[in-house]
């Protein structure tokens, strides 16, 4: 394995565990203290189990070729630095939780789902129970943002969607990124960040607006792009 090669994988692959790492604190930190009901609460429970199943199977890939992942396990929250996003840091009620795994959690399995074509097979074989995973955590957020727009009505949801598009977009990391260039060269990836990001909103603009929502265009509240 080339060495560039083996520092790309494994850089994704940190990135990638610690993100579901923090997934699995964020259901249960943030996501159940907010649920509306007995119901809510134990799918959150449910979403963080899989958060950690997806961690192990990262960790695995890791350890394979001597990265020991489990070392984040024992790391305070603020001082894990791989998986940098404050996604779930504007999340203060249960339309926001909506939004965020409806949203957010629909690019993380677009990113994902970009790892199941990977040239490094270990990481391709491991994304094929996590993608089945993030699609139900995907509509379980869509039916949070239906259900509230049923009831109150798309006004209510608007300002809200319109944070947590931004906050989303800013996932995909810098446009000028370097890494992710390297990362398409190695066939690690099959797209640039703007490359995704942008076959990221040509995909959900459909879904936005058949809820009735809009996306606004204004890229001021963006840090990335």
């Amino acid at each position: 394995m080339p060495e560039e090669y083996r520092e790309l994988v494994i850089h994704q692959l940190r990135q990638h565990v610690e993100g579901e790492l923090l997934g699995a604190y964020d259901y249960i930190n943030i996501f159940l203290p907010l649920s509306p009901d007995v119901f809510e609460m134990k799918v959150c429970c449910e979403r963080a189990s899989e958060e950690l199943d997806h961690f192990i199977l990262g960790a695995t890939v890791l350890k394979d070729i001597g990265f020991d992942a489990d070392s984040m396990l024992k790391r305070p929250i603020g001082e894990r630095k791989y998986y940098k996003t404050e996604g779930v840091e504007f999340v203060k009620n249960w339309l926001q939780r909506g939004l965020f795994s409806f949203i957010g959690e629909a690019v993380v399995l677009s990113i994902i789902e970009e790892m199941a074509f990977s040239s490094y097979v270990p990481i391709a074989e491991m994304t094929r129970p996590i993608i089945i995973d993030e699609h139900i955590h995907v509509a379980h957020g869509r039916r949070i943002v239906e259900s509230i727009i049923d009831r109150q009505g798309v006004d209510v949801v608007q300002s809200e969607f319109e944070t947590a598009w931004n906050m989303s977009l800013d996932l995909f990391g810098r446009s000028n990124s370097e890494r992710s260039k390297k990362y398409v060269k190695w066939g690690l990836r099959r797209y640039s960040n703007e490359e995704a990001r942008s076959r990221f909103i040509e995909k959900m603009l459909p879904e936005i607006k058949r809820l009735g929502l809009n996306v606004s265009g204004d890229d001021s509240k963006r840090k990335f792009l």
